[in-house]
């Protein structure tokens, strides 16, 4: 876990840069960037495999979990910023480990957006949700994750966060003169929609997360999953 780290810590500087510093790339061949992240999110599981610490099972379990994220969005399509994709993602990442929230955030978006659709703003979503989990899962140890008030807190400020990130895709890609009035304004427009995404969060964890903890970890104790990699 320790040496694992750093490796995702690198990965995700290396996917923002790749996100602000080629807008060009990012709007016309958004596919390939997202596929780019996908690999990269996957980049320590396969270490560890090569290692020989990943068993397949696991592998499976995260991509169940990945799943469920992408499929429970569906159904609240019609209702903007409205979905428990993010509750899953955190959840997921608390019991499983900061590595295998990254790879079910980036995956959730990917596999979401071939029902909804894919666009310039799928990379920024799959790097959004993936860094959901991976603080997530870096958190799992402390007092904002253990407890269920902490982690409505998490829930509200990464609801709020997710929005401003993608914000930035459009500034980036689709501003023609970037100028501080024109950027604020554009945040500020889309803060009701932040802010349902937020409280929808703060709703799932609330209700959910306590019930969904114990189940993802009683499948992890019972099936010895993930005891060596976070």
């Amino acid at each position: 876990m320790a040496r694992s780290k750093p490796i995702l810590i690198g990965i995700a500087i290396v996917i923002f840069v790749l996100l602000v510093g080629f807008p060009l790339f990012n709007t016309q061949h958004f596919l390939a960037l997202s596929l780019l992240i996908m690999a990269a999110s996957f980049f320590p599981f396969m270490i560890s495999f090569s290692q020989k610490k990943v068993l397949s099972r696991e592998l499976v379990v995260v991509a169940i979990l990945a799943a469920i994220a992408a499929v429970s969005r569906v159904p609240f399509a019609s209702i903007p910023s409205v979905q428990p994709t993010t509750f899953v993602i955190i959840i997921s990442a608390i019991v499983l480990g900061p590595q295998s929230g990254f790879v079910i955030g980036a995956l959730a978006a990917i596999v979401s957006n071939l029902f909804l659709g894919h666009g310039p703003w799928t990379p920024w979503q799959m790097y959004a949700w993936g860094m959901i989990g991976l603080t997530a899962g870096f958190l799992s140890k402390t007092w904002i994750m253990q407890s269920k008030i902490g982690r409505c807190i998490y829930g509200f400020i990464v609801g709020i966060a997710f929005g401003w990130i993608m914000n930035l895709w459009f500034v980036v890609g689709v501003m023609q003169d970037l100028n501080w009035p024109a950027i604020l304004l554009y945040y500020s427009s889309s803060f009701y929609f932040d802010l349902a995404h937020a409280v929808c969060n703060v709703f799932f964890l609330w209700v959910f997360s306590s019930s969904w903890m114990k189940i993802i970890e009683r499948f992890k104790v019972k099936y010895g999953l993930f005891q060596r990699i976070g």
